[in-house]
């Protein structure tokens, strides 16, 4: 991001409580799995929608804020038999996930009937489920705790997720890399004696 989008981002968010909103469930987010029972975080998309932009983000603020809990497990509709490693687990992947694991769903279209049911089958088994969608009801009723991002279009849902992965990256109580980014790149000019 340039210093011109990080300052209209910063101004057009002061006050709308997204940033707050964000950092909460971030927190909720790292608080799964850092606990002490915590397993796998398991990141899954709709069949239309692969998330694995977050994905990628979410790896990197593990690296860099040395949580590795926090590098997730890419939950794929569709694997192809010679898919890399890292890229073939597939909906059958929710099926392990028990008490300690953590799901996060991502759909910024409506969720299928076998995701849901993944999911569902998750949550009985014990496993914290987190959404971040657009206003779908069902995965709504699924979610331990949910982000909801209403009539978002590919720029303000891609937004939030980058603001969720920066937020789950950062030290409770301190100041984040992206606070200190947006205040460097978008606040007052220093002054120097």
């Amino acid at each position: 991001m340039d210093a011109v989008r990080v300052s209209a981002l910063r101004e057009s968010l002061a006050g709308t409580g997204w940033l707050e909103s964000t950092r909460a469930f971030a927190g909720t987010l790292r608080h799964a799995v850092t606990r002490r029972t915590a397993s796998d975080l398991l990141l899954v998309g709709t069949r239309s929608y692969e998330p694995w932009h977050l994905a990628a983000h979410l790896d990197d603020e593990a690296a860099w804020a040395g949580l590795p809990a926090l590098a997730p497990v890419l939950v794929r509709h569709d694997v192809r038999p010679d898919s890399p490693a890292h890229l073939s687990h597939g909906l059958p992947r929710l099926a392990g996930a028990r008490r300690g694991a953590t799901v996060l769903v991502v759909a910024r279209q409506e969720a299928d009937e076998p995701l849901l049911d993944g999911v569902q089958d998750a949550r009985r088994r014990g496993a914290t489920v987190l959404a971040l969608d657009t206003g779908e009801r069902e995965l709504a009723a699924l979610a331990h705790e949910r982000l909801s991002v209403p009539e978002a279009g590919e720029e303000p849902f891609d937004l939030v997720q980058h603001l969720v992965s920066a937020a789950a990256g950062e030290t409770p109580g301190g100041r984040s890399r992206l606070g200190r980014l947006l205040h460097r790149l978008a606040g007052a000019p220093v002054q120097r004696w």
